[in-house]
Protein backbone atom coordinates (compact mmCIF):
# COMPACT_ATOMS: atom_id res chain seq x y z
CA UNK A 1 0.00 0.00 0.00
CA UNK A 2 2.82 2.31 0.98
CA UNK A 3 4.27 1.90 -2.63
CA UNK A 4 0.67 2.85 -4.39
CA UNK A 5 0.70 6.03 -2.30
CA UNK A 6 4.21 7.02 -3.00
CA UNK A 7 3.77 6.05 -6.97
CA UNK A 8 0.88 8.22 -6.56
CA UNK A 9 2.19 10.75 -5.30
CA UNK A 10 5.57 11.04 -8.05
CA UNK A 11 3.24 11.14 -10.82
CA UNK A 12 1.41 13.80 -9.40
CA UNK A 13 4.70 15.77 -8.83
CA UNK A 14 6.03 14.28 -12.03
CA UNK A 15 3.69 15.55 -14.45
CA UNK A 16 3.55 19.35 -13.34
CA UNK A 17 7.22 19.00 -13.16
CA UNK A 18 6.92 18.11 -17.06
CA UNK A 19 4.93 20.90 -17.89
CA UNK A 20 6.46 23.58 -16.29
CA UNK A 21 9.63 22.71 -17.92
CA UNK A 22 8.18 22.62 -22.01
CA UNK A 23 6.76 26.00 -21.07
CA UNK A 24 10.11 27.13 -19.88
CA UNK A 25 11.97 25.63 -22.54
CA UNK A 26 8.94 27.35 -25.30
CA UNK A 27 9.39 30.60 -23.60
CA UNK A 28 13.44 30.42 -23.41
CA UNK A 29 13.87 30.83 -19.94
CA UNK A 30 16.70 28.08 -19.83
CA UNK A 31 17.97 27.78 -16.48
CA UNK A 32 14.79 27.14 -15.00
CA UNK A 33 14.15 24.64 -17.68
CA UNK A 34 17.37 22.95 -16.94
CA UNK A 35 16.20 22.65 -12.90
CA UNK A 36 12.91 21.54 -14.04
CA UNK A 37 14.20 18.99 -15.95
CA UNK A 38 16.85 17.27 -13.42
CA UNK A 39 13.70 17.10 -10.83
CA UNK A 40 12.11 15.89 -13.50
CA UNK A 41 14.80 12.84 -14.89
CA UNK A 42 15.37 12.60 -10.66
CA UNK A 43 11.37 11.65 -10.10
CA UNK A 44 10.95 9.57 -13.19
CA UNK A 45 13.40 7.47 -12.15
CA UNK A 46 12.52 6.91 -8.65
CA UNK A 47 8.85 6.34 -9.83
CA UNK A 48 9.96 4.02 -12.80
CA UNK A 49 12.22 2.04 -10.08
CA UNK A 50 9.33 1.31 -7.80
CA UNK A 51 6.52 0.41 -10.25
CA UNK A 52 9.10 -1.94 -12.25
CA UNK A 53 11.07 -3.74 -8.95
CA UNK A 54 10.02 -7.15 -7.45
CA UNK A 55 7.02 -8.27 -8.96
CA UNK A 56 5.08 -6.53 -11.47
CA UNK A 57 2.07 -5.14 -9.52
CA UNK A 58 -0.81 -4.35 -11.74
CA UNK A 59 -2.58 -2.16 -8.84
CA UNK A 60 1.63 0.09 -8.66
CA UNK A 61 1.28 0.35 -12.75
CA UNK A 62 -2.59 1.32 -12.54
CA UNK A 63 -1.56 3.83 -9.90
CA UNK A 64 1.28 5.39 -12.19
CA UNK A 65 -0.97 5.92 -14.86
CA UNK A 66 -3.71 7.11 -12.86
CA UNK A 67 -1.10 9.30 -10.74
CA UNK A 68 0.05 10.60 -14.49
CA UNK A 69 -3.66 11.54 -15.88
CA UNK A 70 -3.99 13.84 -12.19
CA UNK A 71 -0.90 14.96 -12.82
CA UNK A 72 -1.51 16.44 -16.28
CA UNK A 73 -4.75 17.90 -14.97
CA UNK A 74 -2.57 19.42 -12.11
CA UNK A 75 0.07 20.93 -14.25
CA UNK A 76 -2.58 22.55 -16.83
CA UNK A 77 -4.00 24.21 -13.73
CA UNK A 78 -0.73 25.18 -12.56
CA UNK A 79 0.59 26.79 -15.82
CA UNK A 80 -2.85 28.99 -16.26
CA UNK A 81 -2.33 30.23 -12.75
CA UNK A 82 0.75 31.46 -13.69
CA UNK A 83 -0.49 32.66 -16.82
CA UNK A 84 3.30 33.68 -17.93
CA UNK A 85 4.30 35.77 -21.49
CA UNK A 86 1.70 37.38 -23.40
CA UNK A 87 -1.05 37.14 -25.94
CA UNK A 88 -2.62 39.40 -28.82
CA UNK A 89 -6.33 39.60 -29.00
CA UNK A 90 -7.20 40.65 -32.64
CA UNK A 91 -10.74 41.85 -32.18
CA UNK A 92 -13.24 41.84 -35.24
CA UNK A 93 -16.20 44.55 -35.19
CA UNK A 94 -19.11 45.33 -37.48
CA UNK A 95 -18.95 48.91 -36.01
CA UNK A 96 -16.00 51.51 -34.63
CA UNK A 97 -17.05 51.40 -31.58
CA UNK A 98 -15.27 54.28 -29.88
CA UNK A 99 -16.55 53.43 -26.33
CA UNK A 100 -14.93 50.04 -26.52
CA UNK A 101 -11.54 51.50 -27.56
CA UNK A 102 -11.51 54.60 -25.38
CA UNK A 103 -12.46 52.32 -21.86
CA UNK A 104 -9.80 49.60 -23.21
CA UNK A 105 -7.02 52.55 -23.67
CA UNK A 106 -8.31 53.99 -20.55
CA UNK A 107 -7.18 50.82 -18.82
CA UNK A 108 -3.68 50.79 -19.91
CA UNK A 109 -4.25 48.16 -22.77
CA UNK A 110 -2.86 48.84 -26.20
CA UNK A 111 -5.25 49.28 -28.79
CA UNK A 112 -4.64 49.26 -32.77
CA UNK A 113 -7.62 50.11 -35.01
CA UNK A 114 -7.45 49.03 -38.34
CA UNK A 115 -10.06 49.37 -40.79
CA UNK A 116 -11.20 47.03 -43.61
CA UNK A 117 -13.62 45.74 -46.08
CA UNK A 118 -15.83 42.70 -45.22
CA UNK A 119 -18.05 41.05 -47.52
CA UNK A 120 -20.97 43.65 -47.80
CA UNK A 121 -19.52 46.66 -45.82
CA UNK A 122 -16.64 48.27 -43.76
CA UNK A 123 -14.92 46.57 -40.59
CA UNK A 124 -13.03 47.54 -37.37
CA UNK A 125 -10.44 45.26 -36.32
CA UNK A 126 -8.27 46.01 -33.05
CA UNK A 127 -5.15 44.64 -32.55
CA UNK A 128 -4.14 44.24 -28.50
CA UNK A 129 -1.06 42.58 -27.12
CA UNK A 130 -1.21 42.25 -23.39
CA UNK A 131 -0.33 39.84 -20.39
CA UNK A 132 -1.89 36.18 -20.04
CA UNK A 133 -2.78 37.41 -16.96
CA UNK A 134 -4.63 40.44 -18.14
CA UNK A 135 -6.32 38.37 -21.09
CA UNK A 136 -9.81 37.30 -19.23
CA UNK A 137 -10.04 40.72 -18.13
CA UNK A 138 -9.48 42.22 -21.35
CA UNK A 139 -12.16 39.63 -23.53
CA UNK A 140 -14.84 40.72 -20.28
CA UNK A 141 -14.70 44.07 -21.31
CA UNK A 142 -15.13 43.23 -24.97
CA UNK A 143 -17.70 41.40 -24.72
CA UNK A 144 -19.12 44.01 -22.11
CA UNK A 145 -19.53 46.48 -24.61
CA UNK A 146 -19.22 44.45 -28.39
CA UNK A 147 -21.16 41.09 -27.17
CA UNK A 148 -21.09 40.17 -30.93
CA UNK A 149 -17.56 40.44 -31.39
CA UNK A 150 -15.37 38.00 -32.92
CA UNK A 151 -12.42 37.73 -31.00
CA UNK A 152 -8.66 35.49 -32.00
CA UNK A 153 -6.22 35.09 -29.17
CA UNK A 154 -2.39 33.86 -29.76
CA UNK A 155 0.50 34.28 -28.22
CA UNK A 156 3.50 36.00 -29.87
CA UNK A 157 6.77 35.32 -29.96
CA UNK A 158 8.72 37.52 -29.64
CA UNK A 159 7.85 41.73 -29.65
CA UNK A 160 9.83 44.71 -29.42
CA UNK A 161 8.82 48.11 -28.31
CA UNK A 162 5.35 49.68 -28.51
CA UNK A 163 2.68 50.91 -26.18
CA UNK A 164 2.99 47.59 -23.93
CA UNK A 165 6.12 48.16 -22.73
CA UNK A 166 6.25 51.55 -22.19
CA UNK A 167 2.56 51.29 -20.67
CA UNK A 168 4.10 48.79 -18.07
CA UNK A 169 7.34 50.61 -17.08
CA UNK A 170 4.89 53.56 -16.42
CA UNK A 171 2.30 51.71 -14.40
CA UNK A 172 5.76 49.91 -12.48
CA UNK A 173 3.96 46.23 -13.77
CA UNK A 174 7.12 43.87 -13.76
CA UNK A 175 7.23 41.85 -17.58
Amino acid sequence: MYNIFLILLLQIILVPVLSLRIIFVVKNMTILASAFGFLEALVHIFGLSIVLSGEQNIAEMLTYAVGFGAGIYIGGYIENKLALGYTTLTVNLLTRNVDLISSLRNEGFGVTVFEGMGKDSTRYQLQILTKRSMEQKLISMIEEKEPHAFIVSYEPRKFKGGYLLKGMKKKNIPN
